[in-house]
């Protein structure tokens, strides 16, 4: 009953920046374009798939089908609702002993290794960031004759290109390469997927209506709504640095928002639509990492992970797309505008391709490493945009940049040596009395 009123309190909040956007006539042209309806339509469809199916897996389990069941569907309907539904320990391609293994190795090889790590996270993820801003807030087919050109504006027809490549990818590495034996049940995957599917709307819809330098740093500083959601629901507890740094964060963040709002250039200001998107990002973003450790309890690869939840993603994007008439639209557009074409394709191979990379990096040299790769790429990213897309950043902007960073770093650095201490804690030898 509580929860009825919040969600009005909360459309209400919501509704008013809608509709001052709505009359911006560059961003909007119609209920069509704004945000809300369009984020409306695309929930729509995925609950025509969500909803049957939440009525069929109630139904084998209600009529026990896994006892009863036979015949050719058997196997296909084991699989998706019930599985091996005995969890196994955690398999990770981040296991202790393979990270012992290559440590162990000569440095030369260790270092060619790290530099290739490195260079592919970059080179997959810079690009995509410049494609995915140039695709998001650039124009197709400007020409001095015919004007300004048109721009591509379903976001969710770019998330089913980045999901369909990475289903491919990861399909046939699980076919080339030896897997352990799967035992989820299929559906599980399709939690994860839903809010993956939302949180990668959400940053690609961002950007019609703020920066990416702004996104970037927004991203960077979710490590905030995460220790208040543990304080106040899990009831954590934190040590100084965190808070320090969390301090820090937001010190960063506010400076370069407060100066980029009252800059000159149209591209840094920011909208108060932006600001609750990215904040769904961050939400949908936060569920997609939990509930995908919550899955890792059963026995199974990254890579299988990535297989199970873009197979989802595929299937809801794909008919929410196809029942909204935007697949083929969206198509139109490819065939009218071939540079598009080529942007589209080439952000779906980052995309893909940034994901093994991120497997393969963490399994070799953990997650700290991965952390610091990731954390250089993203004030590359800021400093590449503001480059190439003509972003106003002020002196104060770009303090605050530099604060934000700093205090990334610095939690990496104390999170190392607060487990370097626990390891040393744990390997130093009882005397027996």
């Amino acid at each position: 009953k509580l929860g009825e009123p919040l969600c009005w309190c909360a459309a209400l909040c919501v509704l008013p920046s809608v509709f001052a956007d709505a009359e911006d006539a560059s961003l909007l042209g119609g209920w069509q374009d704004v945000w809300l309806f369009r984020l409306f339509l695309n929930v729509l469809g995925y609950a025509t798939i969500i909803i049957p199916g939440y009525f069929l897996i109630s139904y084998f389990k209600r009529i026990n089908y896994l006892e009863t069941g036979r015949g050719l569907c058997f196997p296909v309907i084991k699989t998706c609702v019930f599985g091996n539904e005995s969890k196994t320990g955690l398999l990770d391609d981040a296991s202790p002993a393979a990270r012992n293994e290559s440590e162990s190795s000569s440095s030369a090889p260790q270092a060619v290794k790290l530099f290739f790590c490195a260079a592919g996270l970059q080179a997959s993820y810079l690009t995509w960031g410049v494609l995915q801003e140039r695709v998001m807030t650039r124009s197709y087919g400007a020409t001095e004759v015919e004007g300004s050109g048109e721009r591509f504006r379903d976001s969710q027809f770019l998330v089913f290109m980045n999901r369909i490549l990475a289903l491919t990818v990861s399909g046939l590495w699980c076919v080339l390469f030896k897997q352990p034996r799967h035992g989820a049940p299929m559906y599980k995957y399709s939690f994860a997927s839903l809010s993956n599917i939302l949180s990668s709307w959400c940053q690609y819809e961002a950007l019609k209506y703020i920066s990416f330098p702004t996104q970037v740093l927004a991203k960077a500083s979710k490590v905030i709504p995460v220790m208040l959601m543990g304080k106040i629901v899990s009831r954590k507890s934190y040590e100084y640095w965190e808070y320090l740094t969390a301090v820090l964060i937001s010190l960063g963040v506010s400076m370069f928002l407060l100066s980029s709002s009252t800059g000159k250039h149209s591209s840094t200001v920011t909208t108060f639509s932006g600001v609750v998107i990215l904040g769904g990002y961050i939400v949908f973003d936060s569920f997609t990492s939990n509930w995908q450790d919550n899955l890792f309890k059963y026995k199974m690869s990254s890579v299988q992970m990535m297989f199970g939840v873009n197979l989802f993603s595929c299937l809801f994007t794909v008919g929410s797309l196809l029942e909204q008439g935007a697949f083929f639209d969206s198509l139109a557009f490819m065939m009218r505008h071939s540079e598009f074409t080529m942007h589209a394709v080439l952000l779906s191979v980052c995309s893909a391709f940034g994901q093994l990379f991120i497997f393969y990096t963490i399994s070799q040299f953990g997650a700290a490493v991965f952390t610091i790769i990731m954390t250089l790429r993203q004030a590359i990213a800021i400093l590449l945009s503001c480059f190439l897309y003509g972003h106003a950043v002020t002196l104060v902007g770009g303090l605050g940049v530099a604060v934000v960073f700093l205090a990334l770093f610095l939690r990496i650095y104390a999170r190392s040596r607060v487990k370097k201490s626990s390891n040393r804690a744990a390997q130093t030898p009882v005397q027996k009395v």
